[in-house]
């Protein structure tokens, strides 16, 4: 066995109840789905996964831990996801209304979106570096378990922040094809973006 079966078990409630605490990832997804509509959300919500994936898979082959030694190269990383997060902020204010048969955000896209925004949070790094390994066992294969345990957490996050962007986009597509509330719902979003990137921004290493 790659992993332990109880050990997999104790896992998992654990990524879940992580999956479910409100963080950068899920208002993403919100924000997104309430300005695009709840396909983009759900692509963005893909795009986390994997690039939650990818993290995993560093920290499986020691990258991630060499990049969290590095203040200058995490500190490079925070302020590229700051800029990005910034930049859809501006992309939602100066977005007007919707026609109804205006085409959605194209879901490819919202995927990279889902990615950069994740592969750019350097939390991310430092959560993956503090959590996983707890339930990795040295005396098995280092790199499978990761991913295992990187999977649960991405398929985890996928089913919970893309319903949570799906919900979101029901009500916003429809309430956008309003002028006057498409510019609500802009501003709700670039808040939100413009948020995360404060949060970004103000992050201290621990």
């Amino acid at each position: 066995m790659i992993v332990d079966p109880l050990t997999l078990l104790a896992f998992i409630p654990a990524s879940l109840a992580l999956n479910l605490t409100p963080g950068a990832d899920m208002m993403f997804c919100l924000g997104l789905g309430l300005r695009s509509g709840p396909r983009p959300a759900l692509a963005a919500s893909a795009g986390i996964a994997t690039g939650g994936m990818v993290h995993v898979a560093l920290a499986g082959l020691g990258l991630a831990a060499a990049i969290a030694a590095a203040p200058w190269a995490l500190d490079t990383i925070r302020w590229l996801g700051v800029a990005y997060l910034l930049w859809l902020a501006v992309q939602c204010l100066r977005q007007g209304p919707l026609r109804p048969d205006a085409p959605v955000l194209a879901s490819t896209h919202a995927f990279r979106q889902g990615i950069m925004v994740n592969l750019t949070n350097p939390k991310v790094i430092l959560f993956v570096l503090a959590f996983v390994p707890q339930f990795v066992d040295p005396a098995r294969s280092i790199l499978p378990q990761f991913l295992i345990y990187g999977a649960v957490l991405s398929i985890g996050g996928l089913v919970i922040n893309g319903a949570v962007g799906v919900s979101a986009g029901g009500i916003g597509r429809r309430l956008a094809t309003s002028a006057r509330f498409a510019r609500g719902l802009g501003l709700a979003s670039a808040a939100i973006f413009a948020g995360l990137a404060a949060r970004l921004a103000l992050m201290q290493r621990s």
